[in-house]
C-alpha cells in the first residue's frame, strides 16, 4: 500500500489534505466561525502543510496510515460519547465517579 501511495502523489495529497481538514475541524476549531479571510488563510496553510506531509509520505513515512489511526480513535471517542449520552452515564468533565461502599 505504501508503494502504491508513493506512486500516486495526487491521491496521497487529497487523502492527506482531507485528513488534515477533518482533524482540524473536529479538534482545533473554535465554536464560532472565523472571518472569511482568516478562514481562507487557515485553509491555505493547511494545504501548504499537506505538501510537506506529502513529501514525507513519498519518502516512505506512513503519514496517511497514522492519520487514519488518529481519525479512527476520534470516531471511537465520539461513539463512546454517544453511548454514554444514550445510557445517561455522562458525567461533567473533571467530576470523579462516586465511591461504592
Amino acid at each position: 500500500m505504501q508503494a502504491w501511495l508513493s506512486n500516486h502523489p495526487l491521491v496521497s495529497y487529497v487523502l492527506i489534505l482531507g485528513s488534515v481538514i477533518y482533524i482540524f475541524n473536529k479538534v482545533f476549531r473554535a465554536q464560532r466561525r472565523l472571518p472569511i479571510l482568516k478562514e481562507i488563510l487557515v485553509h491555505l496553510m493547511m494545504a501548504l502543510g499537506s505538501l510537506v506531509l506529502l513529501v514525507l509520505q513519498i519518502d516512505k513515512l506512513p503519514i496517511i496510515q497514522c492519520m487514519a489511526v488518529a481519525i479512527a480513535m476520534m470516531l471511537m471517542l465520539r461513539g463512546r460519547q454517544i453511548y454514554d449520552k444514550w445510557k445517561g452515564n455522562a458525567k461533567p468533565a473533571g467530576q470523579k465517579p462516586e465511591a461504592k461502599s
